[in-house]
């Protein structure tokens, strides 16, 4: 590719470099507008709470656009990316956590480190960093497998991590949760997240890794007869997916100002899957739609389950409907459009 580039003389080079431009940032400006229109009608309307579940939503667009950088372009239906998330929000916690509390939560933590005070981007520049040099070193292994063996192995792996942060007390805090973390994650400094979250995703789908996975996707033997190293394909989604799945787990503990092991765990799991699985799994577009419609979804039910004041009545909804209607919903989709809400149309494709 390279080689090709040199040899090309500067109109030529001008007008490739104006077509990557448009096949970039086309796309990605038609998902990240309408969520900037967002941001500023909630920031204009100054309702806290508002403001706290865009917040969040846009925290969750990160962590499945990770998820559809791998899944989408695979076909590899991943339970285990959550993991990447856990390890990025702990590493993130020991950089930039609690002054003098670090000691109590995370004794036996080195003593550099329990000193050890980063700044808030470049600890979550290299927590990201962590959580995809695991996803690399993982992937080297889990990689050589394809379908339901894939996807049993990557649940897999979230259980042995999930044991081990549980049972690693002196630098996790065991069960209990590690509270104090600075929490600057404001709604566009999520948003400012989903902008390089989307970016991320986009300029590897229309790279030639990209386009060699997506050719493994369709017919793998086919693919390697034409000389891809599927293995090698896979493993560079898998670990771009998990510095961007590693952000959105930092983005959440320092949202919350506390961590947990069994926040990352299989409620987190199922719902972004979710969130993936009614959008398109095939499509970044339908990450950030079928995000934001699950969002919106389980907050509208939430109002009810809180209960609305109807006269000298209050109309309360069971605890625990979010979660059948979330349910009932998904079952929908697979029903009546399998390929989710977007299919696999991306935001500015022709068709």
């Amino acid at each position: 590719m390279t080689d090709t580039v040199g040899k090309l003389d500067v109109p030529q080079k001008r007008a490739l470099l104006r077509t990557w431009t448009g096949q970039v940032l086309r796309p990605a400006a038609l998902l990240v507008l309408p969520l900037a229109a967002l941001c500023i009608l909630v920031s204009l309307v100054g309702a806290s709470r508002l403001e706290s579940i865009m917040t969040e939503a846009l925290i969750y667009v990160v962590m499945v656009v990770g998820l559809s950088i791998f899944i989408g372009n695979s076909g590899i239906v991943s339970f285990g990316h959550v993991t990447f998330a856990l390890i990025a929000a702990y590493a993130s916690a020991w950089q930039t956590c609690c002054g003098p509390m670090k000691g109590i939560f995370m004794p036996d933590l080195p003593a550099w480190l329990l000193a050890l005070q980063v700044p808030v981007l470049g600890a979550a520049v290299i927590a990201s960093a962590l959580a995809a040099l695991v996803a690399l070193l993982l992937g080297t292994m889990l990689m050589r497998l394809s379908g339901t063996a894939a996807s049993i192995a990557l649940l897999s792996m979230l259980f042995v991590f999930k044991t081990i942060y549980e049972n690693w007390q002196g630098w996790t805090a065991g069960q209990s949760a590690v509270v104090g973390l600075p929490t600057y994650v404001s709604l566009w400094t999520a948003f400012a997240a989903v902008l390089l979250a989307i970016m991320i995703a986009t300029i590897y789908r229309i790279s030639s890794f990209g386009l060699r996975l997506r050719a493994v996707r369709e017919d793998e033997a086919a693919a390697r007869a034409s000389g891809v190293n599927a293995w090698a394909q896979k493993l560079i989604a898998f670990t771009v997916s998990g510095f961007v799945s590693g952000l959105g787990g930092v983005l959440y503990g320092h949202f919350l100002g506390t961590i947990s092991v069994s926040m990352f765990w299989l409620d987190m799991t199922f719902l972004t899957l979710a969130m993936l699985v009614v959008g398109g799994l095939r499509s970044l577009t339908g990450a950030v739609v079928g995000t934001m419609t699950v969002v919106v979804l389980r907050e509208s039910i939430q109002v009810f389950e809180r209960g609305i004041a109807v006269g000298d009545d209050l109309l309360k909804a069971p605890e625990g409907t979010r979660e059948i209607l979330l349910a009932f919903l998904l079952l929908l989709v697979l029903i009546f459009r399998p390929e989710g809400i977007v299919g696999e149309r991306e935001a500015g494709e022709k068709r």
